[in-house]
């Protein structure tokens, strides 16, 4: 018989239409259950072979392509909490009987930790995750179809920064070394903080003016150049006679950083008169300040590692210039019709 009980739970063994044998528990100690399982798998293995009717494939199956995909990312393990989030809501679901609205309704509501509504932003995240799941089952024919779900609405990219006078002041009015340190080189390159706190003497070159963000370390996961201007080169070497540590941004102790230290910081803006102003608000001056100073976005773009143009289209409202020259190509009517137009108003 191609049903047998193993300890409390009954199993199935059966060959199907193709030759292969298919071995598995039932997950039952029921009788019955067990063998309603065992005929409606080989109804279903028989439909597959004779009408081209998809096997079943469970929201499982989907999972596990998302996390082999995911698996080499710098953001692995927040992709496995999210795994874990989806497969408390569809464990054991065929693939094909979940919707969209489903999918709607799975989305968490609230932060479990803090108890805080979720934000849009972290929404479409959470969307993002299971639907590549869904993709990349779509793309092994394992479903006929992605489910759709809407992505939330987010607010505008925010885009804050301050003039060098304020830049200056921000700075003066720091009351740690390292913070003026931290943030002057986040002024002069652009660079995350990540990026500023796991810099390391080995990945800068002063001669070509140069520092290589990591693999890593990078947002993207691509390793990048981080290109020293004048500014930079010269904090660097000053902090090379300073600095015993591997780690070029360190504490007086010569500890390695993790943070920046937000009183310090807060202080600082609030002394300054800077109003809703962040660190990673520093990355949004320095590129600001390019654009105004004519960098192409394109230029700026590759010195600040962004992905993709869009990203720092943001910033192409603060400067103009570039179009200006175009501007004039059309025109409603040319300087000769104009003057003929004013002589005719003078005779009349």
């Amino acid at each position: 018989m191609s049903i047998k009980k193993r300890g409390d739970v009954w199993h199935i063994d059966i060959v199907a239409p193709d030759g292969s044998r298919i071995r598995r528990s039932t997950g039952t100690a029921d009788k019955k259950q067990a063998l309603e399982y065992h005929d409606r798998l080989k109804v279903e293995l028989w439909e597959t072979s004779r009408i081209n009717k998809k096997p079943t494939r469970l929201f499982e199956e989907a999972v596990i392509l998302f996390l082999k995909e995911g698996k080499e990312q710098k953001s692995f393990s927040v992709k496995q909490a999210r795994a874990e989030y989806f497969l408390s809501k569809f464990a054991g679901r065929e693939l094909s009987s979940i919707t969209g609205e489903d999918i709607l309704k799975s989305l968490p509501e609230t932060v479990e930790r803090t108890g805080k509504a979720v934000s849009n932003a972290t929404l479409n995240r959470y969307r993002a995750d299971i639907m590549r799941m869904f993709s990349l089952a779509y793309k092994l024919d394992w479903i006929d179809a992605v489910p759709f779900v809407p992505r939330a609405k987010e607010p505008k990219v925010r885009v804050k920064w301050i003039t060098r006078e304020k830049a200056s002041l921000l700075i003066q009015n720091l009351r740690l070394q390292w913070m003026k340190d931290v943030c002057f080189f986040a002024l002069s390159t652009g660079a995350r903080m990540s990026e500023i706190f796991t810099l390391t003497w080995h990945n800068v070159d002063l001669v070509n003016r140069v520092a290589t963000v990591t693999n890593d370390n990078a947002k993207s996961g691509k390793a990048r150049a981080l290109l020293l201007n004048h500014d930079a080169v010269e904090l660097i070497r000053k902090l090379r006679f300073r600095n015993k540590c591997e780690y070029v941004f360190t504490r007086s102790t010569n500890k390695r950083v993790y943070d920046i230290d937000r009183r310090d910081f807060s202080d600082a803006c609030q002394l300054s008169g800077i109003e809703d102003f962040h660190f990673h608000d520093l990355r949004h001056t320095w590129a600001s300040w390019h654009v105004q100073a004519g960098t192409p976005l394109y230029t700026l773009k590759n010195l600040g590692g962004w992905e993709t143009l869009e990203m720092v289209n943001k910033y192409a409202h603060l400067n103009a210039d570039h179009m200006l020259e175009f501007a004039n190509n059309v025109t409603f009517t040319a300087q000769s019709t104009i003057d003929t137009l004013n002589k005719t108003a003078r005779n009349s």
